[in-house]
């Protein structure tokens, strides 16, 4: 009896799996518009440099992370792209949050996954030295609206309790295509984001030669792509060939290479962009737009 219940249930599992693959591949549609992003971030020789605010901005003295008005406060200075964490609450309202939990970045405490929208409102959101504002938690949906209409590029980290086909179907019913990249971590990501919304650019990680041959050989088109190259400078061997297939290249400065920009001096930035640096993820998003000459 239990030998039957099991080859039941492995039955059942694979119909299961059968039919969510049947469906991504319906989803998939190569003849929708691509976003203008593809054609904004395909590689160019001695194109100007990019800012990426990480978690739409930290360590602003009252402006917290992932919050719209610190989104606002960053795109009034400077021009920007701005990285976001996207979460889902308990009745399934999609809001920006990176923590699983809210004691870092609210007035609330315990998961952020036992509340829902509306009771999450009652906190407020407190800046990177634990000052609390009257900013709240945003809802993802009123990010995008005000992405689109300020021309405002989104870099869309969805945390493990948010599935990606959900974020997508936001990015496209606000019809926000044009100002969404989506970012994965590992081929499985890529591919599946890339079967479910072909139209999308994808941030995709190149952290060495063998993660790019991975890249090259998917069925992932390169234009589709912009490189996150990791925390860390690369051979500049990496960027090169990164560049010869058309796709830009990110580096995450935020954490120690920020650190070093700090205490030896911001050219830093000048000399990573020299390497072969596209886009610079940051959290001294104001200090590298100007050793970058960025002007809004």
């Amino acid at each position: 009896m239990s030998i039957r219940l099991s080859l039941i249930v492995l039955f059942l599992v694979f119909l299961s799996c059968k039919d969510t693959n049947k469906q991504a591949i319906e989803t998939f549609n190569p003849a929708l518009k691509p976003s203008a992003l593809i054609e904004t971030f395909r590689y160019q020789p001695n194109a100007s440099p990019w800012i990426s605010a990480h978690r739409g901005g930290v360590g602003i003295a009252n402006y917290p992370e992932n919050c719209l008005e610190t989104i606002k406060y960053v795109n009034d200075s400077i021009a920007a792209v701005f990285e976001i964490d996207v979460a889902k609450t308990k009745d399934g309202v999609l809001v920006l949050m990176h923590d699983n939990t809210l004691e870092r970045t609210t007035t609330g405490t315990d998961k952020l996954t036992k509340y829902t929208f509306k009771e999450l409102q009652e906190f407020q959101l407190v800046d990177d030295y634990g000052t609390m504002t009257n900013f709240k938690i945003p809802k993802f949906t009123d990010v995008l609206a005000w992405s689109k209409a300020n021309n405002a590029i989104l870099t869309i980290d969805i945390k493990k309790s948010v599935d990606v086909a959900e974020v997508i179907q936001a990015i496209r019913e606000n019809h926000a295509e044009d100002i969404s990249v989506i970012i994965t971590y590992d081929m499985e990501q890529a591919r599946k984001a890339y079967m479910l919304a072909p139209e999308l650019l994808l941030s995709v990680s190149a952290r060495n030669q063998q993660e790019l041959e991975w890249l090259l050989k998917s069925e992932i088109p390169t234009n589709n792509m912009i490189a996150f190259t990791g925390t860390k400078l690369s051979d500049t061997s990496l960027y090169y060939n990164l560049h010869k297939n058309g796709i830009k290249t990110m580096l995450g400065t935020l954490g120690n290479l920020d650190k070093q920009a700090e205490a030896k001096g911001d050219s830093l930035y000048i000399k990573w962009q020299k390497l072969g640096i596209d886009v610079f993820a940051t959290d001294r998003p104001f200090e590298a737009a100007k050793a970058l000459n960025i002007v809004k």
